[in-house]
């Protein structure tokens, strides 16, 4: 998001004020971000900063060690499972029903769907989720994404009309990630309740621990400060139990917090940036069987496809 500002800000504040340290301190590096550049703790363009930067890092203490990202978060795992999200909202229910066959045919064994869009309202949602769960039967896991477009009333009433539907999670359901409205809509529904990926900092994630607000935590190290923080936030998932797992896309990226951290659990194959992947990074990995191998080469385990990678420049405004 914002993507021209984020570059600014590496280019012209972030790179500058870090220069002259070693990039396998991390910690250092990011005791010298948020001392010179966010004393206050922002989000938004400056999470996204701190995120890149600390990916590269990562990826450079990688190459320097000869061994994964997910090697050095602790290695808990050489695989993981993927769930794709397949449901988008320009679907009407029988390209939505054809989509969830062609996945499963693909071998994904795990759904998901947006839901809060439509203009039919939370009973559209509930007809569209029972649709995909005809499609595919019994003993496949389905997850729906309201995206933070919901008031707790019809977040309400879709998990009532669906409670059923035998939803794995329900993901962001509530305006603003509302931690209080989510602890209280956790205490009204069976269906588990995910949320974190867009959030910029461990405050944010912890907030939504300490409310009880989701039984799944999803911290994304594209946007929450890199695998650095990724780290500590699912090292409080664990102290409460809870599992990580991934959503907000750029799994080629996320896959190696999943597959290090022992609470790893499951990474979202997003269609759209999976395609973004596969353009930039020739050698990228491929789920198969609904399964994704981690690259056992050094660092993020990608090479660069240069000329992609120049022609998605963004030039100068």
């Amino acid at each position: 998001f914002l993507a021209r500002s984020v570059v600014a800000a590496l280019e012209r504040h972030f790179l500058p004020a870090v220069l002259d340290l070693d990039p396998r301190e991390i910690e250092a590096v990011h005791q010298r971000i948020w001392r010179a550049l966010n004393p206050r703790a922002m989000t938004g363009v400056v999470s996204s900063a701190l995120s890149l930067l600390d990916i590269a890092l990562w990826d450079i203490a990688g190459q320097h060690a000869g061994r994964s990202v997910a090697g050095l978060l602790g290695g808990a795992r050489t695989e993981l499972p993927a769930y794709v999200t397949f449901g988008f909202p320009q679907y009407d229910r029988d390209q939505l029903a054809e989509a969830a066959r062609l996945q499963r045919a693909a071998g994904f064994s795990a759904l998901k769907l947006v839901v809060g869009v439509d203009e039919g309202g939370w009973r559209e949602d509930a007809a569209r989720v029972r649709t995909v769960r005809e499609a595919v039967g019994d003993g496949v896991d389905i997850m729906i994404d309201a995206n933070y477009l919901l008031s707790p009333t019809d977040a309400k009433l879709l998990c009532r009309a669906v409670e059923d539907c035998d939803l794995t999670w329900f993901e962001e359901p509530l305006h603003q990630n509302d931690a209080r409205a989510m602890a209280d809509l956790r205490a009204h529904t069976r269906i588990p309740l995910a949320a974190g990926q867009m959030e910029g900092h461990r405050w944010r994630l912890r907030e939504l621990v300490d409310h009880q607000a989701v039984d799944i935590l999803q911290p994304n190290a594209c946007y929450c400060g890199g695998f650095t923080e990724a780290r500590k936030a699912a090292h409080l998932a664990q102290i409460y139990n809870l599992p990580v797992a991934h959503g907000g896309g750029w799994p080629l990226v996320n896959m190696h917090t999943l597959a290090g951290l022992m609470n790893g659990w499951i990474l979202e194959w997003h269609l759209g940036m999976a395609q973004v992947g596969a353009l930039l990074f020739p050698d990228s990995p491929r789920p198969h069987g609904g399964r994704l191998t981690i690259p056992d080469k050094p660092g993020l385990g990608l090479s660069v496809d240069r000329d992609a990678l120049r022609d998605t420049l963004l030039p100068d405004m």
